[in-house]
């Protein structure tokens, strides 16, 4: 397939361009594979917009006689319009967006074609793994073992190769363990307080079923977490009665004869649909230009994105305090535990680690807890707040996860040593990108993605394979093999730059090793303006300020050192 099939009209002149926080201007517009590029022709302009296609959300075309006006709505909350002459062409550059703006195939995404003059594909991807991770952990070799079960992913298809396990229970085991949890994702290590020795685990739901089905190499496993310790808790992101009813369908929850000494506490956080749909209705109130006070009050109540914030910031309170305060393990699962899991295990250890606060730290807790722990980024992120398509899998829980941390941000303005333009960066950078670390659903699909096929679990004995068929597996895989890692460049990594680390770094961050407890009272939390409110100019007033803090602290800085 080549781009130019989609391309009805590649350029268009006399097109009147209309965006947030600039004055309408005249110029040409130019529609590529990736983009939309308009050139201001005016005189004294000169000015130019560079728009990826993969950030349009939905596109609105309205035809008034000979002209014809398209309204693109952008999965960062920016609206354009622009105004084109020509009812033909307008129609051509539609339908042109509409499908570009939509290419199902991996490979033809933007960040397969990204080429910056500064950094080669050969440089290192990525800045930790779980290897990495282990080996810098030396408090963890005595009681905790790396396992490569998962190394051909056929154990757990969103787990990395390589997975943090206590030492005493074997590969087989895990392989077993497995098999009672929902997706294959069985409990694996995702953090070790240094200070006290206990962790948090995280995994899916156990598939216990309407029969009370039970595990004996699971049972085994989680005894092995909590040796030595009266107790573990089980934070299990769901309410008692979605769990109850999980059964019905093969879900459940761990019984109290298999577990005794685990104490399982419920604490259910939307995600799916209900979190999509309030992202929804918190867009639709934030860009009402009713002025009317009451309705604006009334539409964000409706939304609840606030409650979701409060309750996802309780919860990781709570985490956090079972680890720090009280000494105890704790696993944390969900049904998939892709979503809901991540995001709290992360704000647990934003609260009560520093290391995790500084930038490269934050980004390499992203990656641990995100990247490598396999949350579907492509699913959930596949459509933003104004997409006319049917909900399928989306869910801004990467989103909630920014706001969240953000509001940590505002509260302790000292203890984070990276700013808001950052967490704005990668909400921009979750929906479209120019790089391939946010751009699949799992490792495995970094690793192998299959060009022109689905993306199936191929196992030898089902699926389009017979069984004995090794060999003919191995070609597809040589055949249609496209490696995210070796084919794009890596997002983090160019965040750390040094020029891009000085415009996210934090100018009044100051150290702490004391772990920051954040007020999840109504009167504490707040919408995040620079994000939901960012096209308007009180946003902009906010960054400016932000600008000049930052500028007056360098400036400073540079006195106290002459």
């Amino acid at each position: 397939m080549e781009f130019s099939e989609h391309i009805g009209t590649a350029n268009v002149e006399d097109v009147v361009l209309r965006q947030p926080l600039h004055p309408p201007a005249r110029g040409t517009l130019c529609v590529t594979g990736h983009h939309l590029l308009f050139s201001d022709r005016e005189e004294g302009g000169g000015r130019q917009v560079l728009l990826l296609l993969r950030n349009i959300d939905a596109v609105e075309k309205r035809i008034s006689g000979s002209s014809g006006t398209i309204t693109i709505k952008c999965k960062d909350l920016r609206v354009l319009q622009l105004n084109i002459p020509g009812m033909e062409q307008c129609l051509n550059v539609a339908r042109s967006i509409e499908t570009l703006s939509c290419l199902q195939s991996v490979e033809k995404m933007y960040p397969f074609f990204y080429r910056p003059s500064d950094v080669s594909l050969q440089d290192q991807w990525g800045l930790s793994s779980t290897e990495k991770h282990y080996s810098q952990m030396r408090e963890l070799h005595d009681r905790w073992r790396l396992s490569t079960v998962n190394r051909d992913y056929s154990v757990c298809p969103s787990y990395p190769p390589a997975v943090i396990v206590p030492k005493n229970t074997d590969d087989s085991m895990l392989e077993k363990a497995a098999k009672f949890r929902q997706g294959g994702r069985f409990p694996v290590l995702c953090y070790y307080h240094r200070k006290n020795g206990v962790v948090i685990m995280r995994s899916s739901q156990p598939l216990t079923g309407a029969n009370r089905k039970r595990c004996r190499e699971d049972e085994h496993l989680l005894r092995a977490v909590i040796e030595g310790s009266d107790k573990g808790f089980i934070i299990d992101t769901r309410s008692s009665q979605q769990a109850l009813q999980a059964r019905i369908t093969g879900g459940g929850f761990e019984s109290k004869s298999g577990y005794a000494s685990w104490k399982r506490l419920h604490r259910q956080m939307e995600r799916g649909k209900g979190l999509q749909e309030s992202l929804v209705k918190l867009a639709k109130a934030c860009g009402d230009e009713s002025h009317n006070m009451d309705r604006w009050l009334s539409r964000l109540e409706n939304s609840k994105w606030l409650s979701h914030v409060q309750v996802a910031l309780s919860t990781a309170g709570l985490l956090a305090e079972c680890v720090e305060r009280d000494g105890h393990s704790v696993l944390v699962q969900g049904s998939e535990g892709t979503d809901s899991c991540l995001l709290i295990s992360t704000l647990a250890q934003l609260i009560m680690d520093p290391c995790c606060r500084t930038l490269e730290g934050f980004l390499v807790l992203l990656e641990r807890e995100w990247v490598e722990a396999g949350h579907p980024f492509r699913r959930r992120c596949a459509h933003s707040a104004f997409s006319h398509a049917r909900l399928q899998q989306e869910s801004p829980v990467f989103l909630l996860l920014l706001d969240c941390v953000w509001q940590l941000w505002r509260q302790f303005p000292l203890a984070l040593g990276f700013s808001e333009a950052l967490l704005l960066r990668l909400a921009s950078e979750a929906y479209a990108s120019d790089y391939g670390t946010l751009l699949c659903n799992s490792h495995r699909e970094r690793s192998v993605l299959f060009i022109g096929l689905p993306l199936l679990d191929y196992a030898p004995g089902s699926g389009p394979l017979r069984a004995n068929s090794y060999l003919r597996l191995a070609l597809l895989l040589l055949r249609c093999a496209l490696r995210v890692k070796e084919n794009t460049h890596c997002l983090f990594r160019a965040l750390l730059r040094p020029g891009e680390r000085d415009c996210y770094s934090n100018p009044l961050y100051e150290p702490t090793g004391l772990a920051i407890w954040p007020s999840v009272h109504p009167q504490s939390l707040q919408l995040w303006r620079g994000l939901f409110l960012r096209w308007t100019p009180q946003a902009r007033h906010l960054e400016e300020a932000q600008e000049d803090i930052r500028n007056m602290v360098t400036e400073w800085r540079k006195l106290a050192l002459s």
